[in-house]
């Protein structure tokens, strides 16, 4: 079955991550001059720091190399690429070369960049179906909680601090603000998978507050009712879902330093079925499956391919220790990974499977690799 070219043949929340050429003029990343594309011989895969050298290369052409563009993209594009590179990616705006997220953050002009003042923060607005916008609630302020790696201590994730500057409206809020909104308005029963990325990157595991409506919230509850959501039907597969319950886990772990329990044992329960699920369904290549949780099976497409392994990849990257971050199942999924981005260097790519990918091989390679050398 051919994604890219029938997004009717695939679920909605699905479409979006496979879609590739149908976009690839209006949304696409640009394509540049490459690195050599193709199978790496086996000798170009001879050793850790080999490897290593690879993901490198893929990641600066990512980066560097397929620019994207304040007049041609839109702000769903560029937040995914601040996700997966941090407040270092760059934008050209009006033939300059601007980080992203500053340009952002001060109140610079995205097509689909649309944030109001609120009660008692920052909205920013859902557009659901959007392929500019931000398509579900607090998915900006999830991706500004997880963006880049982290620098220093044990957290793989990025994320900027709560207290930076964000201009709405001509008036200086802070990210604080959007987190608050966020706390004010969840609701049972809502897709709150970007929330809770962001509640377990900056929130203590035992937070407690009041929502706007007089319910009562912990952050625990937000991982139950994320845990106990359907996994397939949810955007990008699941993968996503998956990522914020990572995140939630993970958060625990650094937070306690022991097993989880609660809601979060709830969490890594799922993980571990799912990521199993994944693991069983994976293609013989290394690649995963392109319903990577429900069932085995490839495509032809290639920017499929690329979209389903990048965005469970990127689950992997944050969800399995290190011992098992080493299994050679998702070691092939790694050498996998790279090689469709290498295969897909010439090419535009759409920019969510695209920045997903990076994203997770950034994580793996900050937890596998020596620091790069500057």
């Amino acid at each position: 079955m051919h994604y890219a070219s029938s997004p009717r043949s695939v679920p909605a929340p699905l479409a979006r991550c496979l879609l590739a050429a149908a976009m690839a003029v209006a949304a696409g990343c640009n394509a540049a001059v490459p690195p050599a594309p193709g199978e790496a011989p086996a000798a170009a895969r001879a050793t850790p720091g080999d490897f290593c050298r690879r993901i490198d290369a893929v990641l600066r052409h990512a980066r560097d190399d397929r620019r994207l563009d304040a007049g041609v993209h839109g702000a769903w594009q560029v937040v995914h690429g601040i996700l997966a590179f941090g407040p270092d990616f760059p934008l050209a705006v009006q033939g300059q070369s601007r980080p992203a997220l500053g340009y952002l953050l001060d109140g610079g002009s995205l097509v689909g960049w649309k944030l109001r003042s609120g009660t008692p923060g920052v909205v920013a607005i859902v557009e659901e179906g959007s392929t500019m916008g931000q398509g579900h609630p607090d998915q900006w302020l999830g991706y500004l909680s997880q963006c880049g790696v982290g620098v220093d201590g044990d957290r793989p994730a990025g994320g900027i601090p709560l207290d930076t500057p964000l201009t709405v409206g001509g008036r200086t809020w802070t990210v604080a603000d959007l987190l608050a909104q966020a706390k004010h308005d969840i609701r049972a029963g809502q897709e709150a998978t970007w929330t809770l990325m962001a509640l377990s990157a900056w929130l203590p595991v035992d937070a407690a507050w009041t929502a706007g409506d007089g319910e009562r919230w912990t952050t625990e509850r937000v991982v139950r009712m994320e845990a106990a959501a359907d996994i397939p039907s949810a955007a990008c597969g699941g993968a996503h879902r998956l990522y914020g319950l990572a995140a939630a886990v993970d958060a625990h772990r650094r937070a306690t330093g022991a097993a989880p329990t609660g809601g979060w044992a709830e969490a890594a329960a799922v993980l571990d079925e799912q990521i199993d699920r994944a693991r069983r369904f994976q293609q013989a290549d290394g690649s995963f499956a392109v319903r990577p949780f429900e069932r085995p099976g490839t495509s032809p497409d290639v920017f499929a391919r690329l979209s389903a392994t990048g965005h469970v990849f990127e689950v992997l990257a944050l969800a399995l220790d290190d011992e098992r971050l080493a299994e050679p199942w998702v070691v092939r999924a790694a050498e996998r990974l790279v090689t469709l981005l290498e295969q897909t260097a010439d090419l535009d790519v759409e920019c969510g499977g695209l920045y997903h990918a990076t994203h997770g091989l950034a994580l793996y390679r900050r937890r596998v690799c020596p620091p790069p050398t500057p």
